[in-house]
């Protein structure tokens, strides 16, 4: 059985963390982590200006197919409904936080149930973290050489962000050139061009403001939300699985 240690150093009477192991989670959940994502391949990825509106929209994204959401700390509360939703949908809706930028927020987002992680740049020292605990991290990279650098240090998807010219095109370029990355595009992304992206190389998609009509959101018609979640959906999936890099 292996020992699992915390051990920390007192310097300059400062608690320094030299390895710890807590947060730990199984090879087995860490898999099913990345399986879900190459069998549904997009992602519900939520930012609201109210922290009323946020389950109402991510509900309306469930409702209407998603099976993959992200609630990011840019959302008010945004870890209180990360939570309540984990506890609803666990098992059956996977769960994650975004906008993680210090291992302090990936803990927070971690102890409050999310079951990946999603960074908007690449943070090497997050991603060694994560890749430390068997947690799946998904940083955001704008070049080839920063979506290489984020597999180098251990991330299995690769953040597109913000979106690229040429959208899908450039997916295929890159993917063809670089084929061990897992590219996962989430802007410039659309209802309608979403399966574009994944049959030119991308191995999954995320969803911001086309999915999440702000205009919508205000009026509070979160059925044009379910509306939006079920035709994106069903563009997703005629785009079939991911095949996993191994």
């Amino acid at each position: 059985m292996a020992l699992r240690l915390s051990k920390t150093l007192l310097c300059s009477n400062k608690h320094v963390r030299l390895f710890s192991t807590d947060r730990m989670q199984s090879v087995e959940n860490y898999e099913a982590v990345l399986d879900k994502f190459a069998q549904i391949r997009a992602c519900a990825v939520l930012r609201t200006a109210t922290s009323e509106a946020c389950p109402k929209a991510m509900q309306a994204a469930i409702d209407g197919g998603f099976e993959i959401c992200e609630f990011t700390l840019t959302t008010p509360n945004c870890l209180d409904h990360l939570a309540d939703f984990r506890k609803k949908y666990d098992g059956k809706v996977m769960i994650g936080c975004g906008t993680i930028l210090t291992i302090a927020d990936a803990e927070a987002a971690m102890d409050a149930g999310s079951e990946f992680i999603i960074t908007p740049v690449m943070l090497p020292d997050v991603i060694q973290w994560c890749k430390e605990r068997n947690i799946v991290c998904v940083p955001g990279c704008q070049t080839p050489t920063e979506l290489v650098s984020a597999y180098r240090h251990g991330a299995p998807l690769q953040k597109l962000f913000p979106g690229v010219a040429g959208g899908p095109m450039w997916v295929k370029a890159v993917s063809s050139a670089l084929p061990f990355l897992s590219i996962n595009p989430t802007s410039g992304v659309d209802l309608d061009n979403a399966a574009d992206f994944l049959k030119n190389g991308a191995a999954s998609v995320g969803l911001v403001a086309p999915l999440f009509d702000q205009a919508a959101i205000a009026a509070g018609d979160f059925d044009k939300i379910a509306q939006n979640a079920a035709k994106v959906m069903a563009n997703v999936r005629t785009a079939g699985p991911y095949q996993r890099k191994k």
